[in-house]
């Protein structure tokens, strides 16, 4: 059985960036907990390409080729600043171009950075509801860091790190969940009316 495929989104435009160094962490935790194949989508390098189209069919080869990767993967690792409230526009836009049917199942670790802990509901009031959209299995653990868990842009907090570990360990059970039952590629058939 090939390895199962692991997408993580930096959602920052900024260098350096805490949520590309929480993101990293995620990942590496989970990496270290089931062996993977795994990408890291910075969209500070890759918003350029996908900003030049307004839809999926304007998509360049290398634009296709992201999108794709975030279509096929068998979990997802997502992470934002906050950004006046919300995610930012350059990761809404990414989420623009993947299309409605693609991420039905997948499961979506969910992570966020911010100046305090008033944004801290960000996973659940804007991120949750994205993947909602989506049919995707946002899981439980979120992750939100502020800029006092971070030294020289290293995730230093051990109440963060330990957030990390279990939303780690719910993404290797969904993995090997989705494993045993691989998702569907198209949305379920409609329930017959009933009189």
């Amino acid at each position: 059985m090939s390895k199962p495929g692991i997408v993580a989104i930096s959602g920052s435009l900024s260098r350096p960036s805490r949520t590309f160094a929480l993101v990293s962490t995620l990942l590496e935790a989970i990496q270290e907990r089931e062996p993977v194949d795994a990408q890291l989508i910075d969209l500070a390098n890759a918003a350029p390409t996908l900003f030049a189209a307004s839809s999926f069919d304007r998509l360049s080869s290398e634009g296709r080729a992201i999108i794709d990767d975030v279509e096929n993967a068998d979990l997802l690792v997502v992470g934002t600043p906050v950004y006046r409230g919300s995610y930012t526009g350059a990761l809404k836009h990414l989420f623009d171009l993947v299309r409605h049917d693609r991420l039905r199942g997948v499961p979506v670790v969910l992570a966020a950075t911010g100046g305090s802990q008033m944004h801290g509901l960000v996973t659940e009031h804007q991120l949750r509801p994205l993947f909602g959209f989506f049919a995707a299995l946002s899981l439980p653990t979120t992750v939100y860091a502020t800029e006092s868990d971070f030294r020289n842009f290293v995730l230093v907090s051990d109440p963060i790190r330990q957030r990390v570990a279990s939303a780690a360990e719910e993404a290797v059970r969904a993995l090997l969940s989705r494993q045993r039952a691989p998702r569907p590629k198209t949305a379920p058939a409609a329930l017959p009316a009933t009189a």
